[in-house]
């Protein structure tokens, strides 16, 4: 799987189990769906992300459509 993909199923899984979380245990846990939220934001605005900074350190590669169009462009 690309960077992009292991992303996009480490943030949608750590929102649902947070929600279980909440609904389940105590609705304290919604501060970490919005604590993920907000990171998702901040990294869309920023371009940079702890967990991608995790991943790429543990060998995950990067996205080959980002790569393919950097190539194209020069950047």
């Amino acid at each position: 799987m690309t960077l992009e993909r292991w992303m996009r199923v480490i943030a949608g899984t750590f929102i649902l189990l947070s929600l279980l979380l909440a609904t389940f245990a105590s609705k304290h846990w919604l501060w970490f769906t919005a604590f993920v939220g907000l990171n998702l934001f901040q990294s869309g605005i920023s371009g940079w992300c702890f967990m991608e900074t995790l991943l790429r350190r543990s060998g995950v590669g990067g996205c080959p459509a980002n790569e393919t169009s950097e190539q194209e462009y020069g950047t």
